[in-house]
């Protein structure tokens, strides 16, 4: 089944919510950077929340999330636009670590439990936008609920799972934002606090087979509309035309340097395309200069 994201408005109105399955994002992901199962978690957390954040942009808007806490993973980063493409990867994608208490994937334990979230918003202006949250138990769902709490003042709930298979593959991947609105009433905050403590983790109703429609029913029965769905998936916005444009910036004497090699490789971090850079090529560099 596709990856999709729904959003909409549930409870009385009272309530905004995104929901998407992000199986074959993550899956891809895996597949681009040989990714092993406890850093796919983690990585495919943070791919997930930022696929509903870029669906938060206006068109044309893109937003870049940074993950950097002192665990083995080291950076996670993650980029996505309304459009639903989205592309992460982490400095050190072969990192397993073994179960925790619960039985599950040690994510808190390759992200690390102190850090920072960055999160900068491309909303086609001169300068971007860039906020800061701490990571608060390196779990990654936790530490955005208190992004979003504190550093754009919204009151949220957020929900992130990747479940992966004995071979590594990935079984289900998925996430859901749920954000209070000024006008929403204690007697809902209470409904959805209880809502939330009590439904499975949204990896397993994926894997169950539940469409992101059945998962909003079970948050909120009959109680809401939903406002648009797009597809999610994987890309990346790299070429070799970019690449060119980063070697000029190195200068002249450095792609003189380059000449003595018998060609020059260079590896796209997001998604591990190459692109190969011949001797004139290079050279046609030095005489642009």
């Amino acid at each position: 089944m596709k990856d999709y994201l729904i959003r909409g408005l549930a409870l009385n109105k009272e309530v905004r919510f995104f929901a998407t399955k992000t199986t074959n994002l993550v899956e891809e992901i895996r597949k681009r950077h040989n990714g092993y199962p406890t850093a796919m978690a983690a990585v495919g957390r943070v791919a997930t929340v930022t696929a509903m954040m870029g669906a938060m942009q206006k068109s044309g808007d893109s937003v870049d999330v940074r993950v950097r806490g002192n665990g083995k993973i080291g950076k996670i980063l993650a980029t996505a636009n309304e459009l639903g493409e989205v592309r992460a990867y982490a400095t050190n994608m072969q990192l397993h670590l073994p179960s925790n208490d619960q039985g599950k994937l040690d994510v808190k334990g390759v992200v690390g439990t102190t850090g920072e979230i960055v999160v900068i918003k491309d909303l086609g202006l001169v300068d971007k936008y860039t906020t800061t949250s701490p990571i608060v138990s390196g779990e990654i769902a936790e530490d955005f609920t208190y992004y979003f709490a504190m550093s754009e003042q919204v009151p949220s709930a957020v929900s992130l799972g990747v479940l992966v298979d004995v071979d590594n593959t990935i079984l289900a991947a998925g996430g859901f934002i749920i954000q209070v609105l000024p006008q929403a009433s204690e007697e809902t905050i209470t409904k959805l606090e209880n809502v939330i403590a009590n439904i499975k983790p949204i990896s397993t109703l994926i894997n169950e087979g539940n469409t992101l429609e059945n998962i909003v029913e079970l948050l909120f029965g009959d109680d809401y509309t939903i406002l648009n769905e797009n597809n999610i998936e994987f890309k990346c916005n790299c070429s070799k035309e970019k690449y060119s444009s980063a070697l000029l910036i190195l200068g002249k004497d450095e792609l003189v340097d380059m000449l003595n090699e018998e060609q020059i490789e260079t590896v796209c971090s997001f998604c591990n395309n190459k692109y190969i850079f011949t001797i004139a090529e290079i050279q046609e560099l030095i005489d642009s200069l």
